[in-house]
């Protein structure tokens, strides 16, 4: 929750000029507020950059005031959503089987969907890591086709790292990497479980970006506090490419 309508326009601006080099085969995707979308869809229009929103509902419409409908993201430009953020998840009770209805409504309707997993502090401290992912992943798989699952992106955000500078080492994170992309072989299909784009998030910055990215299993970044300087998200960027 950053960022008004003028200080995302200045920062997409700054990211935009920093971008003098060949993003190659790398994405960049860009989910500011939902104020923010109408000028960041302006902005992006004639790039490569892709725009997503934070959240959204399950449902297509309807009373359910405050909710975000995915047709209302589509029609403001988007063609990403992130669906069960660890703070959705932590703050406004947001569970698996929501996570999952989300996951299905967006892919319904032609988003793609970002869809988040991983443990707190206190399930890793008690060995819990593993279970806790799976649990969430199964759920998710379970509402999916093998080819939705494929065209999905999954990020992996240990709670424990959000915001606090700690990061799962790069070996850390490549084992739950490694488990989830074998978790989608297992239910989905080999072929599924090579296209999906799995993600680390959680303290990624320009000082171990390019380690974490160079992991096996990890194919791209889900970037919170860094992005906030056009700086550090460049950099970021440059890791991947």
């Amino acid at each position: 929750m950053y960022k008004d309508p003028a200080e995302s326009a200045a920062l997409i601006k700054g990211i935009l000029e920093r971008l003098t080099f060949s993003l190659n085969t790398a994405k960049v995707i860009i989910c500011p507020p939902f104020t923010s979308l109408a000028v960041a869809s302006s902005l992006l229009k004639e790039t490569t950059i892709g725009l997503g929103a934070q959240n959204m509902s399950e449902h297509d419409e309807g009373a359910y005031t405050g909710e975000i409908s995915g047709r209302m993201l589509l029609a403001a430009g988007c063609r990403y959503v992130i669906v069960g953020h660890s703070e959705r998840r932590q703050y406004y009770g947001e569970t698996d089987a929501a996570v999952s209805r989300k996951a299905a409504k967006a892919h319904e309707l032609g988003l793609v969907p970002i869809i988040c997993v991983g443990e707190t502090l206190a399930e890793r401290e008690a060995g819990s890591t593993n279970n806790v992912v799976s649990r969430q992943i199964t759920a998710v798989l379970e509402g999916l086709t093998a080819d939705q699952v494929g065209k999905s992106i999954i990020a992996y955000e240990p709670v424990w790292a959000i915001g606090t500078g700690k990061t799962a080492t790069p070996d850390e994170a490549q084992e739950v990497h490694a488990l989830i992309r074998h978790l989608i072989e297992m239910t989905s299909g080999r072929d599924a479980a090579e296209k999906v784009v799995l993600q680390y998030g959680g303290s990624v910055k320009p000082e171990n970006a390019e380690t974490l990215l160079g992991q096996p299993d990890i194919d791209g970044a889900l970037v919170g506090g860094a992005c906030l300087k056009a700086d550090s998200f460049v950099q970021i960027i440059r890791s991947g490419v």
